[in-house]
């Protein structure tokens, strides 16, 4: 599978993350319905990140095709290089419950199986492999907001994945598009299917995205057990070696607004966390 951050921190970056998504969203065509490499339901079996509807069109194009520059400049020294160093960054950038608001608890799996990631077979079923060579560090977390106040339940996932190198970070984006052109139906478990999957992915300085060097939002339709369809969105974001995803999948009474932006908030919280670690003094 496969000078820092331009004044932006904090709240801003929340902001930029939730304007470009939102933008990526609405250039897209009709409604359709685990750490890096990751399945994507907001269940743990799935162990990948979310997507949203409407769903934005099918882009083919390379992640790396058109980069420029980088959003951020890290220090060298505080780059990850040893596995034992890229699980310290993963665990300490990926998100607890708590960190996703109010009233959010672990799912009955809380995290992933370290040294694992999760892959897409040739039938477009997730099935967790080991970590392959280039691949430093994985780790997802499952939340969930448990049904209350007139809402269903939402389930969420975060994943950060550590790359040894840049480009293969930059592989990691550049295979979840390709994957949803070969699998727009996928299936995280037995019980469980992404449907009418599409995808669409923005470089740094492309549609005015500023927050990452590269992003990927994937969009289609979760079904569980046989139910009603419900939206589901995975949010993909490269700075440097550092790949961080989340999904986001609804239920009844949540808009799309409110799940699109709950996703972008989480982007944006890990997005600057890999800054606050990895910049110089």
């Amino acid at each position: 599978m496969r000078g820092n951050a331009r004044g932006v921190r904090g709240r801003g970056v929340t902001l930029l993350v939730a304007g470009s998504l939102l933008v990526g969203c609405s250039v897209g065509g009709d409604d359709g319905g685990d750490d890096g490499g990751t399945a994507k339901s907001g269940s743990p079996s799935a162990d990948a990140t979310a997507r949203a509807t409407p769903a934005p069109s099918t882009s083919s194009t390379s992640s790396s095709a058109s980069s420029v520059s980088s959003v951020f400049t890290p220090d060298a020294s505080l780059v990850p290089r040893t596995s034992k160093d890229g699980v310290a960054l993963a665990d300490s950038v990926v998100l607890a419950p708590a960190d996703w608001g109010r009233g959010f608890v672990a799912q009955q799996q809380a995290a992933s199986t370290p040294g694992t990631w999760a892959v897409l077979d040739d039938d477009c079923r997730w099935e967790r492999e080991k970590l392959p060579a280039g691949v430093l560090a994985g780790s997802s977390r499952y939340s969930r907001l448990p049904a209350g106040g007139g809402k269903g339940a939402v389930k969420v996932t975060a994943a950060v994945t550590v790359h040894d190198s840049v480009l293969g970070a930059d592989e990691q984006l550049s295979t979840t598009l390709e994957e949803v052109l070969r699998c727009p139906d996928q299936q995280p478990r037995s019980n469980e299917r992404i449907t009418g999957l599409n995808s669409l992915g923005t470089p740094f300085g492309a549609r005015e995205q500023e927050y990452a060097d590269d992003s990927v939002l994937e969009a289609g339709q979760y079904v569980e057990n046989g139910g009603a369809a419900q939206p589901y969105s995975w949010m993909v974001a490269r700075l440097g070696t550092v790949v961080v995803a989340v999904s986001v999948t609804g239920a009844k009474g949540n808009t799309e607004q409110e799940l699109r932006q709950l996703g972008a908030e989480a982007l944006a919280k890990m997005l600057e966390r890999i800054q606050q670690r990895l910049k110089g003094n």
